[in-house]
């Protein structure tokens, strides 16, 4: 039998090396990382970028996972079958927090709703299903954004006074979110409005979506912004049992 080939391990294990990073790597931290020589590393990423499964930022130079990853990840599950495997777990899951929930899938650097609870206080309420939400300004927006790397603009749309409008800004954030494994949204979309989200992973450990709650600021975070606990922990403890559904289902396929 043939052997393996090593120009396609070698272009793994760089991928592999982007994926676990806080943030975009240097050339030369990629190369002594997977020990490659400068040359041999830059044409590999020179070939992943042609394909789209990585991208450069072109002021400095760093590396980082691409769009055509991102879509290859999302690919692996439907919306809508994303939207029946985690039905079972969203609705609890808007009952235990008192607080609305939403499921998304990426669309390019933003968030497309494929799934909303409504808050159970028989409020008047509008299910936003199909509305797409921005990347920079949502925590579900800026799960999807931590784990699917797009080229982030120099400047980002303004919503309110708290929105990150700088792409170092944004950064910083998508650092600490990888990081941390959840998001938060403090009035960056709505100034009254807050959120917590965490990622949906599939096989593989591909995120493919994220879910997470919204609803009034003092309800969801605490004085300093940080969010309430048991709020966070039963966001969490959702994702894990929906990446549970999706794993089970791929390998029963």
């Amino acid at each position: 039998m043939p052997g393996s080939i090593q120009s396609i391990e070698r272009a793994a294990a760089i991928l592999r090396l982007l994926a676990a990073a806080p943030g975009p790597l240097r050339l030369t931290e990629i190369s002594s990382s997977v020990q490659l020589s400068r040359g041999t590393a830059h044409g590999i990423l020179r070939t992943l970028n042609d394909v789209g499964f990585v991208d450069q930022d072109r002021v400095t130079g760093k590396y980082l996972l691409g769009a055509g990853l991102a879509a290859l990840g999302g690919g692996l599950v439907d919306p809508n079958e994303l939207r029946a495997r985690s039905m079972n777990w969203a609705d609890p899951l808007a009952a235990r927090t008192g607080e609305a929930v939403r499921v998304v899938v990426p669309e390019g650097g933003d968030a497309r709703v494929v799934h909303y609870v409504f808050r159970p206080d028989h409020s008047a309420q509008k299910a936003d299903v199909g509305a797409v939400l921005p990347g920079h300004a949502t925590a579900l927006g800026k799960v999807l954004l931590a784990f699917h790397p797009v080229a982030v603009q120099d400047v980002l749309t303004f919503y309110t006074a708290r929105t990150l409008i700088t792409r170092s800004a944004l950064t910083a954030e998508l650092t600490r979110i990888r990081r941390q494994g959840w998001a938060v949204e403090r009035g960056e979309h709505q100034m009254d409005m807050a959120g917590i989200a965490a990622p949906l992973t599939g096989l593989g450990g591909l995120v493919v979506g994220a879910i997470g709650i919204h609803g009034a600021v003092d309800r969801l975070l605490d004085p300093a912004g940080v969010p309430r606990p048991r709020l966070l922990a039963l966001v969490q403890e959702c994702a894990r049992a929906v990446g549970r559904e999706l794993t089970t289902l791929r390998t029963q396929v």
